[in-house]
């Protein structure tokens, strides 16, 4: 029950998270495209309008201002865009504890990768994010107003904690952990820096004081660096579910191409929102993701070079075939029974449901063991019941012998 119970609450963190997330991305695009799409108020009114922007929804009309430094007088309600933000991050964070950091041996350690403990692996991961921090804020307080300089900078850290993270973890947490640095970054940004100075701003208009514009000006630099962080972070979020990427000996390099398509797409929509139209953005954005697929072909194990052709999974994943042989559930028994099992020993339930202790299963799902075992050796987590390489050319090549006997034209 208490297996069952952790299960529960992790579902219910991950839909806060994922939630979370979704009202904090979302309102931050609805700002980026709201200032950069504002134009010159067209009549005269209050002192102090930079721009103006008129939208139609939800059968009303709205019309919002943008302030160069603030009112002359200060709304009695005043929206603070900060808990969205703060919500996903502490929820993100919580999710980190709970899986990669209880369970290390699990999630978090490859000795394939990096032979870590577990107490160093995870003051390695919480000391990579604290760094991911204040190196880039180093760069921001240090630089000042070098925009490009900054970006430059930014970019060429990203790639240095990619680079480390495959190097140090687990290929699905070391993806995870990259986005955790971006995320980081971006909530504490709004944390440090734009709601401190937001409340400075405040206070000195509360004192009848003019509010400095620099504090402005720091929170919108640090607001569009959170804008172009926003489409590799939730990439490297969702990334988990996806092995064919983080389980590879050169996942560092395709999670760097896909973070640049990600930031050269987000730059085209900033500048579209101000009525540019740099199409070379999404080309530029469109080759690194294809870029990033290149280098994602299927690796090669034993004789089984590629998947084979659809017709020949169907055919090789249906009830009619042969039940595996007793080698094959021997193996299976030994390494993947710990977690794909009716009682499983590692977790509460088996993931997807699946029972690798019965053949029919084995069979229905022969290429999901291929492909993940012995193809991407995703599985088993952090190699856990240490699966050598021989067993991982024996499912390879009992999955090829299969998909040769069941051949059929397409």
């Amino acid at each position: 029950m208490h297996g069952y119970i952790l299960e529960m609450l992790g579902q219910l963190l991950r839909w806060l998270h994922v939630v979370a997330a979704m009202a904090w991305v979302g309102e931050s695009f609805y700002f980026v495209a709201l200032d950069q799409g504002l134009q010159s108020p067209r009549h005269a009114g209050p002192a102090g309008i930079a721009g103006e922007s008129w939208s139609v929804h939800g059968g009303g009309f709205y019309h919002k201002q943008k302030y160069m430094v603030a009112p002359a007088v200060m709304p009695e309600v005043l929206h603070w865009s900060k808990w969205k933000a703060y919500a996903t991050w502490l929820s993100g964070f919580a999710l980190l504890l709970s899986l990669y950091m209880l369970q290390p041996d699990l999630y978090l350690i490859d000795p394939a990768v990096a032979p870590l403990r577990a107490p160093l692996a995870i003051a390695l991961a919480l000391g990579i994010l604290l760094l991911g921090w204040l190196v880039y804020d180093g760069f921001c307080r240090i630089l000042g107003d070098r925009n490009r300089l900054i970006a430059l900078l930014l970019g060429l850290w990203m790639l240095a904690i990619d680079w480390l993270d495959c190097h140090l973890f687990a290929g699905r947490a070391a993806w995870l952990l990259t986005g955790a640095v971006m995320a980081s970054i971006m909530s504490a940004n709004v944390f440090f820096v734009i709601i401190p100075g937001q409340r400075r701003m405040v206070d000195a208009m509360a004192r009848g004081e003019t509010p400095d514009p620099e504090f402005g000006r720091r929170g919108k630099q640090r607001s569009v660096h959170n804008t172009y962080l926003t489409l590799p972070v939730v990439f490297a979020m969702l990334s988990n579910h996806f092995a064919i990427g983080y389980a590879r000996p050169d996942n560092w390099l395709m999670l760097a191409l896909i973070m640049l398509g990600g930031a050269l797409i987000r730059q085209f929509f900033v500048l579209y929102h101000g009525g540019r139209r740099v199409w070379w953005l999404p080309a530029g954005g469109t080759v690194a993701i294809v870029a990033a697929l290149a280098v994602a072909s299927p690796p090669s194990i034993g004789t089984a070079s590629r998947p084979p052709p659809r017709a020949s999974v169907a055919a090789a994943d249906s009830t009619s075939q042969p039940a595996p042989t007793p080698q094959i559930m021997a193996l299976l028994a030994r390494r993947c029974a710990a977690c794909h099992a009716s009682h499983p020993t590692m977790m509460a339930t088996a993931p997807k449901g699946l029972d690798f202790q019965q053949p029919a299963v084995v069979a229905r799902h022969a290429y999901e063991i291929y492909s993940q075992a012995a193809l991407l050796r995703a599985m088993p987590l952090g190699n856990i019941t240490h699966m050598t390489d021989e067993e991982r050319v024996l499912l390879a090549q009992w999955y090829q012998s299969r998909t040769r006997t069941t051949r059929v034209s397409p």
